[in-house]
């Protein structure tokens, strides 16, 4: 953790809603005059689309299972020198991934790509990050259930014995994990909104990754600072036939805190309309409101952070 560059980390799986709570974050910045270097997880993987493609059809005929979520396809130690330089310099080595057509004409790279590896741009006052390993602890290969020799060497080596700890150098890290029957029906509309893929092929996705989300994902949630999950108000018992995913206004969110002491929960319950605590470091509020629970929450967090790196070494 740094004083001088703070890193700010928002985890989660793909379609699990991680965009929203950038969006909340641009505000607060906007609001504090706060100068965010903001990175992509997805620049951290192994593949490009194309080579992600040609593993998977060779995963499928060895009836072994690869996903985005585990160490085999994302660059996990990079991650870690990442965090770990931002901390100490306020800057570092990273890359972006071309997600659109449009974003691959802003980049210059095909869709589906990624640019070279490149320092940050200088002057920014904090990093925020938004992936599905911002608090991502590897220490072991022993939790999959595959056979070693199906990873290449140097990731066995640098992963699988060295360990990755990427948690430790995040001033903030939050989880975002919605109830996992609206998690899946947020990705199944997801990928057929964008084309992606078939509803079948999303939950062929689903089950396929489910061992790395076990092993890679979930236990981040047991790191974070804050937790967040979104729980629908109707009836999602079968989120392979929902016809559309609940709205905020249909929904609760349960924000948990790791540290109580952190936090000024009278101020925050008077700030948040409807707002309640269900135990001592769980609070509820509207769906509709977690924009504002995220400014008055993480506001003063982050305030506190500048006046850390407007300080001297």
């Amino acid at each position: 953790m740094s004083q001088r560059h703070p890193i700010i980390a928002v985890t989660g799986s793909s379609g699990a809603g991680l965009s929203t709570i950038r969006h909340a974050f641009k505000f607060i910045f906007q609001r504090l005059n706060i100068k965010p270097a903001i990175v992509h997880g997805d620049g951290f993987r192994r593949y490009t689309d194309r080579q992600f493609a040609a593993l998977l059809e060779e995963a499928r005929g060895s009836d072994r299972n690869v996903s985005w979520f585990g160490p085999e396809c994302n660059h996990f130690q990079e991650l870690e020198s990442f965090f770990k330089a931002y901390g100490e310099c306020g800057s570092g080595v990273y890359r972006q991934y071309a997600h659109t057509g449009g974003h691959a004409e802003e980049l210059g790279v095909p869709p589906g790509e990624f640019t070279a590896w490149q320092p940050l741009p200088p002057g920014s006052d904090l990093l925020f990050y938004e992936g599905q390993h911002g608090g991502v602890v590897a220490n072991t290969w022993t939790r999959r259930k595959v056979d070693a020799r199906h990873f290449p060497p140097e990731i066995d080596r640098r992963v699988g014995r060295q360990g990755i700890d990427v948690a430790q150098y995040v001033d903030l890290l939050i989880g975002v994990a919605p109830a996992i029957n609206l998690e899946w029906i947020q990705k199944i509309h997801r990928d057929q909104k964008k084309g992606i893929c078939s509803p079948e092929e999303s939950v062929e996705t689903i089950l396929r990754r489910m061992d790395d989300y076990i092993h890679y994902i979930v236990p981040q949630f047991g790191l974070t600072d804050i937790n967040i999950q979104r729980m629908p108000l109707v009836d999602t018992s079968d989120p392979f036939i929902a016809r559309d995913v609940p709205a905020a206004d249909e929904s609760l969110c349960v924000i948990h805190f790791r540290d109580r002491e952190r936090h000024d929960f009278p101020d925050l319950l008077d700030r948040i309309p409807d707002a309640y605590l269900s135990r001592r470091t769980t609070m509820v509020i509207p769906g509709n409101s977690l924009r504002l629970a995220l400014d008055v929450i993480c506001g003063p967090i982050l305030a506190r952070f500048m006046e850390g790196n407007n300080g001297v070494d």
